[in-house]
């Protein structure tokens, strides 16, 4: 009789072809996320930094609505306008001053520059500073990095404007989003979504909370340092102090640079006077104000921030860059939640 079976050769033929369908399949869905992450990533950046936003919004609010107990769109109406209000009442105060001052270093910006040429010149480590600065190869790299540091999705006062805007919605209604992220889960895993969302949310608004008082910190001290010392523009160097330190690690470096300039314009002491101050307050800001900030965050290894800023400031540039931090916490809250306790909780 003949056997009409699938010999079993045949049978392993047929499942080798099944396999090698799904990988494929595979590999065109993940080169094919891979590439739509990459499409749209700035455009997640902006989302990002619009939900920082909201969270300063939303923080105020609940704070206001505990304190009165009056409705929700009047305590998010306030917190909205409050802030609106606080911060053009501030740049109406000290816009003016810090735009003259900001005019004035951009007129002696070259004057500055050359002085500080001079005066290194006169030592030999000076010249050998001057010829690496001035080297074709280091200023093709510093203008590579100032490109990649300004790229953004839509210029720079469209990504503002885009990010004000985000924040306001996300303020105004969160549960929608939020209900919405949750929806597209399974939906015997919506609930871990939501104690996921509801762990991010907090974290980052420890997070902000503490950024946001470093950085008053850092203008205050900043300013007070430059005034007794005397270097002109102190207001508006200071500004760029406290602003710039939103950004860990990098941020002092480059808001040290324009301070230093003006200083070596008077004398090389008082650069270094300046120098020594920025350090100081660097030295307070990291091992005071940070370690009071961790108390009520995750634990972030320093070398990880600087790997991600750096990773994120090359494949994304200004906004990867000032963002790195927060993506830091979201990727650690997530392996944390998604991967390290559920492990755990098997073990035990």
């Amino acid at each position: 009789m003949e056997n009409n079976l699938p010999s079993k050769n045949s049978t392993n033929q047929l499942t080798f072809k099944q396999k090698t369908s799904v990988v494929i399949k595979y590999v065109v869905i993940t080169v094919g996320l891979i590439l739509l992450i990459q499409t749209t990533f700035r455009v997640f950046l902006l989302v990002l930094a619009g939900t920082l936003i909201a969270l300063v919004f939303r923080g105020i609010s609940d704070f206001i609505q505990k304190k009165t107990n009056w409705k929700d769109g009047i305590c998010v109406a306030i917190s909205i306008i409050t802030i609106l209000i606080l911060f053009s009442g501030l740049f109406w105060l000290i816009g003016a001053k810090v735009q003259s001052q900001t005019a004035e270093l951009m007129e002696t910006l070259p004057q500055t520059i050359d002085t500080a040429k001079s005066k290194l010149q006169d030592t030999s480590i000076g010249k050998t500073i001057i010829e690496e600065l001035s080297s074709e190869k280091t200023i093709k790299k510093a203008q590579d990095f100032a490109g990649g540091f300004f790229k953004s999705s839509f210029g720079v006062f469209g990504d503002l404007y885009v990010v004000l805007f985000i924040g306001i919605f996300f303020t105004v209604s969160p549960k929608i989003y939020t209900k919405g992220i949750v929806q597209l889960m399974p939906i015997r895993k919506q609930n871990k979504a939501k104690d996921v969302l509801n762990k991010l949310g907090a974290q980052l608004r420890n997070w902000l909370k503490g950024k946001l008082l470093s950085m008053l910190i850092v203008f205050v001290l900043t300013a007070i340092g430059l005034a007794v010392i005397g270097i002109p523009l102190w207001l508006v160097l200071a500004f760029l102090a406290g602003l710039i330190s939103f950004i860990p690690n990098f941020g002092p470096i480059i808001a040290l640079i324009p301070a230093v300039l003006l200083a070596l314009s008077q004398s090389p002491e008082k650069a270094l006077i300046v120098i020594g101050l920025y350090m100081l307050i660097q030295f307070i800001e990291s091992n005071f104000i940070t370690i009071l900030i961790q108390k009520k965050l995750i634990n972030m290894p320093p070398a990880l921030i600087i790997i991600s800023q750096l990773v994120m400031g090359i494949l994304t540039g200004g906004w990867g860059l000032v963002l790195a931090t927060p993506i830091t916490v979201i990727v650690i809250v997530l392996v944390q939640q998604l991967y390290i306790k559920p492990r755990n909780a098997k073990v035990e």
